[in-house]
């Protein structure tokens, strides 16, 4: 493609979390603009042979890890034709209809390119479409957003069951067990063609790979082993650095994919009575589902990446038929007496509960920053968590039968502002009427977490009860550019703030000074102090300062303009540093001969003690350790263990410690573990 000048928009990813990526490098006018996406895969790449192949599989990128962007252009009018030509030519099966509705003809397109070679093009709007992982057009594969669109544009794996899918959405890669064979048998297929992942009674696919083997070679090894290498997935970072995420419907759940409850509501009449004893298989199963996965993260070596063989067993338990399936965090297997007692709940009850779990949510949880706000998105993180313990909250049961008619039900009677929206094919919650009667009469219920502990055995426990213990949180100090607006609504400059914190003290001024722009809701018009906090030093002179700044924007545009601290606590210890978190640093050096040493730093940070842990290594592993201080670093410790332990060492920090996974780096290990951020040196791939 010929070189095009870059463009300044950058409204897509605006609004990705500010990760330490994102601080050390592509810096804009406006916002850092960066993409979270892995940097490595296990895989050694030869310099010799393309990025794309190595060892007869494709090399793939999956958007786990924050990476920098190098270039931004908006793509010409030839440049369009041939990205149009080369989509239809990877995806055979898509019409010319299939192939508007993902690439409009008459739609600004724009190619962001990163530094691991990936590109993703974004259509006008801020949605990513396609991206393709080595940036030459034979590996481009749709994002969840176009198969959103087209969900037919890709054959398509189903899953055994929607329990599966916790796995997939959590970075692993599909296994045949996973899979759901149809009566038919298996569908044909090659190696490395691109395939979706669809969960049964839901048609929105979640997730996007390419095949590791063909469908004869996958017959030969009796369905076993890697079907699917993932490449993206749904909530990982490509979909949560597009502006205006959403979920296509309420099935799309924080940590799992159910089925559609408004196909359910409409395939399954509404009078049907349920049975009791299916309804405690099922939640049997899941609880024993959830004390199998335990056993195996906990037994699982520290340099497998997590895959869906989690043993024969879970795929057997997995219902095949899960049409009857509730979704229900609280419900446990020692709680059949609510079950029934659901059961017996009329729909004018389960009126009632919705209406009261509305309220609570509008209350508690849902903040007019997050507004406008999908349907879906509002049923399964708001209204669903505001459900009573052990209760399961069907909409299908209700009088309503559909999600969309209850909400637009609540902003007829004036309680909420409530509009469908065409572009997402559903209904969009605009605002809250919180001077309406209902909403001044409830009084909302103080709620305790459900602890995650009781869901385990005592062993299991007491391990989450040692990892609760280290807590670190990134917090902000209003810098000068900001003050202004903090002495504006009456907090302290002096204090630290959470993110969620300071971006609400951005809002209170908003309220305050009355800056919503009256015909559209969604955006806010910068006064001087406003403009100043956000843009004053960051628009080049000569350029003009943006009059007003979309809701979305406002948060992460207002974070990133003051100082980030981190805070570190353990038990009574507290500690508050500037800057962002850095995390702890393990290497092994290869000395004299064969001998190897393993290094690690960065204790300081975490409020661990460097000679403590020597002695404590020394008797775990058998071997000598000693203590040292860093070179040019006073202060700073590191601890030297004999021998290669280092992907030992860093599950027993995780496990021992509570460190969580994503503060610890790895540094030349050829084992690779998908949690941890591993960096490989350069004489690795120079010597393939």
């Amino acid at each position: 493609m010929a070189k095009r000048k870059p463009i300044g928009s950058k409204s897509w990813l605006s609004r990705a979390p500010i990760g330490p990526l994102h601080r050390e490098g592509c810096h804009t006018a406006d916002f850092h603009l960066c993409l979270r996406a892995p940097l490595l895969s296990s895989t050694p790449v030869s310099s010799s042979r393309p990025l794309a192949k190595t060892q007869g599989f494709s090399f793939v990128i999956m958007f786990k890890k924050p990476v920098e962007a190098k270039l931004l252009q908006r793509l010409s009018g030839a440049d369009k034709k041939k990205l149009r030509r080369t989509t239809k030519e990877r995806f055979p099966h898509a019409s010319d209809a299939d192939i508007d509705e993902i690439l409009p003809p008459k739609v600004d397109i724009t190619v962001a390119k990163y530094t691991n070679r990936v590109h993703v093009y974004v259509i006008e709007g801020g949605l990513p479409m396609l991206f393709d992982i080595d940036g030459r057009g034979t590996e481009i594969y749709p994002t969840v957003y176009a198969l959103w669109k087209v969900p037919e544009l890709l054959p398509s794996f189903l899953l055994k069951g929607g329990e599966v899918s916790r796995y997939v959405i959590g970075g692993a890669d599909l296994m045949f067990p996973g899979i759901s064979i149809p009566p038919e048998g298996l569908p044909s297929f090659l190696s490395g063609q691109p395939w979706a992942v669809k969960v049964p009674g839901n048609p929105a696919p979640i997730a996007v790979g390419a095949t590791t083997m063909s469908s004869s070679e996958a017959l030969k090894a009796g369905l076993r082993g890697k079907a699917l290498r993932i490449t993206h997935y749904y909530r990982d970072y490509l979909w949560q650095s597009a502006e205006g995420h959403y979920i296509p419907n309420a099935g799309f759940l924080e940590d799992v994919v159910m089925e559609d409850p408004n196909l359910l509501s409409v395939s399954q009449p509404s009078d049907e009575p349920l049975d009791a004893s299916n309804d405690a298989d099922h939640v049997n199963t899941s609880e024993r589902d959830c004390v199998d996965i335990s056993n195996i993260h906990a037994s699982t070596d520290i340099d497998a990446p997590l895959n869906l063989d989690v043993t024969d067993q879970i795929s057997k338990e997995i219902t095949a038929d899960i049409s009857g399936l509730k979704v229900s965090d609280n419900v446990t297997a020692e709680e059949p007496s609510d079950e029934k007692e659901q059961q017996t709940l009329s729909s004018e009850e389960i009126d009632a509960l919705l209406d009261k779990c509305l309220l609570q949510a509008l209350h508690t949880t849902v903040k007019d920053k997050d507004l406008p706000m999908p349907g879906s998105t509002l049923w399964s993180n708001h209204v669903l968590p505001c459900r009573p313990s052990g209760i399961t909250l069907d909409i299908k049961k209700s009088s309503h039968k559909k999600l969309s008619k209850w909400l637009q039900s609540k902003s007829s009677a004036g309680l909420i502002s409530a509009k469908e929206d065409k572009y997402k094919k559903e209904v969009m919650l605009l605002g809250i009427n919180r001077g309406h009667q209902e909403f001044m009469a409830f009084k909302p219920e103080k709620r305790v977490p459900e602890n995650a502990e009781q869901r385990h055995d005592n062993s299991v426990s007491e391990v989450a009860h040692t990892k609760l213990q280290l807590e670190v949180v990134e917090v902000y100090k209003p810098s000068t550019h900001v003050k202004s607006i903090f002495t504006a609504v009456g907090a302290d400059t002096g204090s630290y703030y959470s993110a969620s914190d300071a971006t609400d003290i951005a809002f209170r001024y908003v309220e305050k000074e009355n800056l919503v722009k009256p015909t559209d809701k969604a955006m806010v018009v910068l006064d001087a102090a406003l403009c100043d906090a956000l843009y004053k030093g960051t628009i080049k002179k000569g350029s003009t300062y943006p009059t007003e700044v979309h809701k979305k924007d406002l948060g992460s545009t207002f974070l990133s303009r003051m100082q980030i601290h981190h805070r570190v606590s353990k038990g009574n210890e507290v500690a508050v540093r500037k800057g962002a978190v850095r995390p702890i640093q393990i290497m092994t050096e290869r000395r004299q001969g064969n001998k190897k040493v393993t290094r690690v730093s960065g204790l300081e940070t975490f409020l661990m003690d460097a000679d403590s842990l020597a002695s404590e290594l020394q008797k775990k592993f058998a071997c000598s350790t000693s203590v040292g201080e860093i070179p040019g670093k006073k202060g700073q410790h590191e601890v030297l263990v004999q021998g290669g332990v280092i992907d030992d060492l860093a599950k027993h920090l995780v496990d021992h410690y509570g460190i969580p996974k994503r503060y610890i780096e790895l540094l030349g290990s050829v084992r690779f573990l998908s949690h941890f951020l591993v960096v490989l040196p350069l004489q690795f791939y120079l010597v393939r």
